[in-house]
């Protein structure tokens, strides 16, 4: 195949068969948060560049090496958006939503990283971003994290944990990061270029690396939980209360930092075993300053996202079947008459039957490969229309799963016992 029409490294087309498991994700995700009172926020893909450098971090790896960022004809620079909760906070500063008010928003999409492709990790990836903004205490973290917990069980997921962390106030983290600048500095002949080009520029970062060199040093770093002023260790044993209350066990991971600039006080992941080195499903946590830093009122705010591929896989590697999107019915047509007929038929059966999911046979062919095309559409029955049935104004009803015998009706009373085969009243007209 000619280069120019294979797909771009690292972004992936989703086929018919794998996008039954996306809609149940998007589904489920969609009716939970909206239960605990979430509503839908639509995002552009391309944000200032500035947006991401004041948020994320100038010297995190997403600002530095992966955006995919480039200067438009008016001759601003652009990003091809990296991740939402820049995009939501820009969004509701923009359109005054924070005005005396407090949101609960949630938006899903594509997000870009220049990253190197590997399973689980792409160029092109989806999320589901949820944000609560204006909520300082740590009962809605103890939601959020409830909300997730509540996908999984609706998707039927097991085998995975929850890992738990503060980064404490501005104020604690200060004096974090002068101990750990300390500890870094007496180690610094150890350290690799991207952690000694952090050391004075932010410190924590260097918790976050990925390099199986530092596993070391990183170990020896004093702990942030150890450092904690009374105003965070209050907030996170509050937040640990409210989980225990709920049921839902965690694991305290004192060296979980996240990899954006903006998290403060609760951070935390759920990860999984079962997709190797890209272990975080979802991760999130409060991001207190944001708000202000990027315009705003001094606002607290905390979310979550979720990675759709990987809670995808996962799916897939715990064989929870999803069921594609079958129509109920297809209507084979035998002879021109019987496509004009037909045609008008199923929008009757449509219109009288709500939701009903019909095939009709497009492209003609016989009668034996229009049943092969039935069958393999997963439909419930087959509804055969010919000049003859015409003449007779009569439809046969096949059934092509079980073992009943394909029968004539009338067409005035299809709709009837359409209904009843399937278990749906028609409507009245």
């Amino acid at each position: 195949m000619a280069s120019g029409l294979t797909p771009v490294r690292g972004m992936n087309d989703v086929l018919p068969e794998d996008t039954p498991a996306w809609q149940r994700l998007e589904r489920i995700a969609r009716e939970t948060l909206s239960e605990y009172g979430y509503r839908e926020l639509r995002l552009p893909l391309l944000e200032r560049t500035e947006l991401f450098k004041r948020s994320i971090g100038e010297y995190t790896d997403i600002v530095e090496k992966e955006m995919y960022s480039f200067e438009d004809r008016g001759g601003d620079s652009v990003t091809l958006r990296p991740e939402a909760t820049a995009g939501v906070v820009r969004a509701c500063i923009s359109n005054g939503l924070l005005h005396n008010q407090r949101q609960k928003l949630w938006c899903h999409g594509a997000m870009f990283r220049y990253e190197r492709p590997q399973k689980g990790r792409y160029r092109q990836f989806h999320q589901i971003d949820a944000e609560a903004i204006g909520y300082a205490g740590p009962d809605v973290d103890a939601e959020l994290i409830l909300i997730s917990a509540r996908i999984w069980r609706r998707l039927g997921l097991g085998g995975l944990a929850l890992h738990l962390n503060t980064l404490g106030t501005p104020e604690s983290r200060r004096v974090y990061r002068a101990l750990l600048t300390d500890y870094f500095r007496s180690r610094v002949d150890e350290l690799d270029d991207d952690s000694r080009r952090r050391l004075d520029v932010n410190p924590l970062r260097i918790l976050d690396s990925k390099n199986p060199a530092m596993r070391e040093v990183v170990a020896g770093a004093p702990l942030i939980t150890d450092h904690l002023d009374a105003e965070s260790a209050e907030h996170f044993a509050a937040l640990r209360g409210h989980l225990d209350a709920a049921g839902v066990p965690y694991t305290l991971n004192p060296r979980l930092v996240r990899g954006l600039d903006y998290y403060s006080r609760t951070v935390f992941e759920w990860l999984t075993s079962d997709l190797g080195s890209q272990d975080a499903v979802c991760s999130g946590g409060r991001y207190d300053g944001l708000v202000a830093q990027l315009g705003g009122e001094p606002t607290p705010a905390v979310g979550w996202a979720l990675g759709q591929e990987r809670v995808v896989e996962l799916i897939r590697l715990q064989e929870r079947a999803v069921d594609g999107v079958a129509p109920a019915l297809y209507l084979l047509l035998a002879g021109d008459a019987a496509e004009t007929r037909g045609m008008a038929l199923a929008e009757r059966l449509r219109d009288e039957l709500p939701g009903l999911g019909i095939e009709t046979n497009c492209g003609g062919g016989s009668i034996k490969s229009q049943m092969k095309r039935a069958d393999r559409s997963g439909a419930r029955f087959a509804l055969i229309l010919g000049d003859e049935e015409i003449a007779r104004d009569v439809v046969a009803v096949k059934p092509l799963r079980g073992n009943s015998e394909q029968r004539e009706v009338p067409l005035a009373a299809l709709t009837t016992e359409i209904g009843r085969l399937l278990g749906a009243a028609p409507e009245s007209r």
